[in-house]
Order: C-alpha cells, then structure tokens, then sequence
C-alpha cells in the first residue's frame, strides 16, 4: 500500500499549544510512512444553520481536506473534563452533510485519539467524551492505545516546550498501532 494521509487534528488553537506540539511529535514517529498534515482551521465560523448551505470557504477547505484523508488523528487538552469548545465546533460542521446528495464527512473514518494536559487525568476524561461524540458519528475510533499524557509540565523543557520523555515511546506505540489500524480500516 502507498503513502496514505493522516490529517492530525488539534484541541486548542494556540499556535504553541502542547497538544499542538504532541501532533508534531506524532508525525515524526509516522517516519514517513504516511503522509502527514496539521489541520488549521482557526478561520472555521462558530456553526449557525443560517450559513450551513452553501458552507463557508473554511468549512469547504476542511471538509475537502477531511475527505483526501485516510484517518484522523486528534490531539486534545481537557478543559473542565470536556475537549475544548472549537473541537466541538469543528466536529459539528464536519458532521453535518455537506449537500442534498452528499453525506457528512467524517462517516467510517479511522480514529486515534492522544492528549497531555496540566492535570492527573492527561485529558483521559476529554477524550472519553470524544470518543463517544466520534463513535456516534460512525467513525471507526481506535480504542487502544489512546495516549494520555498527565501533569504536562514534567514533560517539558526549561522554556516550556514539549520534550517528551516517559511518553516518547508511548506515542511511537499509537503511531505504529495507528498505521495498522488505518490499513485495516480505510475506506476503499
């Protein structure tokens, strides 16, 4: 099989967010055995059914991104025991169908799910909620191994950046298990 493409999808918007940097990482462990994009989609308006038909040039942008992939990968902070509110929001235009004759996009695609977080739970909590939201969705959610990385501050350097220590071997685990999965489950 030939380089297919994972598109890694973030929970938090900031440019330098840690669940950012994880998805860098994560396309790294991938060592060039799929192709690998960052999703930005800080431009994607709040959903409103006013503007769903025709949608927004941002939403046409990330859904024709989401269709060319093979599998999605989230990355996503805990914010109150939930995945942040423009995940959500994300989520929801994706899920909706983008036309009369064409279903939502996300319908059947592989899934993998990682996070680090300040707190004990390494987003373990978010991501629970998330793996219900996408498995209603149909996605094909690859439940193990989901990689959460707690007390997020020990996994970084003196200037704050992500410098992964106990999870480096963690996350290369879920990237060779995520290369597996999306072979096994990829849409024909």
């Amino acid at each position: 099989m030939q380089n297919f493409k994972i598109v890694a999808i973030t929970g938090s918007l900031r440019q330098d967010s840690l669940n950012r940097q994880l998805a860098i990482e994560a396309g790294k462990a991938l060592k060039g055995q799929a192709d690998f994009e960052l999703l930005d989609y800080s431009d994607v308006p709040l959903f409103n059914q006013d503007i769903e038909y025709p949608a927004p040039q941002a939403v046409k942008r990330i859904r024709a991104l989401v269709k060319t992939a093979a599998g999605l990968w989230f990355f996503s902070p805990e914010y109150n025991h939930y995945f942040p509110g423009v995940l959500k929001n994300l989520i929801d235009w994706l899920s909706r169908p983008v036309s009369d004759t064409e279903p939502q996009v996300l319908d059947g695609k592989p899934a993998a799910i990682s996070g680090i977080s300040l707190g004990m739970s390494g987003a373990g909590l978010a991501q629970d909620h998330l793996v219900t939201l996408l498995s209603f969705l149909n996605m094909k959610v690859m439940n193990k191994p989901r990689l959460t990385i707690p007390n997020a501050m020990q996994q970084t350097d003196a200037s704050g950046r992500l410098a992964l220590s106990t999870g480096a071997p963690l996350l290369e685990k879920q990237a060779q298990d995520f290369l597996q999965f999306v072979k096994q489950n990829a849409q024909a």
